[in-house]
């Protein structure tokens, strides 16, 4: 029997994989033989960790995963991975999908795979449709979108400052400008 190469992957380098890392262990995988891809998206079909974990494949061996979310986001990369791997012999096992293992080297695996592979992407064409429907929405609300805060030019923050040396309270003046009194303060400070 071949080797049990594991991979895992976070999107950020915020996230950990120790989660990742333990399952994958418990389930054979030699501590020599995983590879962790941090903070790479899962969009991108090339994953420096990933290339390598695929490189360490040899005929016998097995790619394990912890989910199937692990391998992409693309369901035709998804798609084409159990067959590159039958190519070079080497086989698919995804933990924790469905309660169960799932292995490609079977052709019940590889149904299973498949439809899985299917639901995974429709799942993410469906949370892009609620972010599209729910931008539109807001932008037709005129409600914050997110993103980098507005930059305010020099002037602005002098013509702010003027307005407080004249009486308004700096509070009212910070908040119609969209900043904290602390922030608009720090400008000021920063300009004189």
């Amino acid at each position: 029997m071949g080797r049990l190469i594991g991979y895992a992957r976070v999107s950020t380098k915020n996230q950990d994989t120790d989660r990742q890392e333990q399952d994958l262990l418990a389930a054979g995988v030699r501590r020599d033989d995983l590879y962790v891809d941090h903070g790479v998206s899962g969009a991108r079909a090339s994953r420096p960790e990933f290339d390598r974990a695929l490189l360490a494949l040899h005929d016998g061996d097995t790619l394990v995963v912890t989910t199937l979310d692990r391998l992409g986001r693309s369901t035709q990369n998804m798609l084409a991975l159990p067959e590159m791997l039958r190519g070079r012999g080497a086989g698919l096992r995804v933990l924790n999908l469905g309660g169960g293992n799932v292995d490609t080297g079977t052709p019940m695996g590889s149904m299973v795979f498949t439809v899985m592979a299917a639901l995974a992407q429709m799942e993410l064409d469906i949370k892009r449709e609620r972010i599209t429907d729910s931008v539109s929405k807001r932008r037709a609300a005129g409600k914050d979108l997110g993103g980098r805060r507005q930059q305010f030019t020099d002037s602005q923050v002098m013509n702010a400052r003027r307005l407080i040396d004249a009486g308004e309270p700096a509070s009212q003046v910070a908040r119609d400008l969209g900043m904290s009194r602390a922030t608009l303060y720090r400008r000021i400070g920063v300009l004189t």
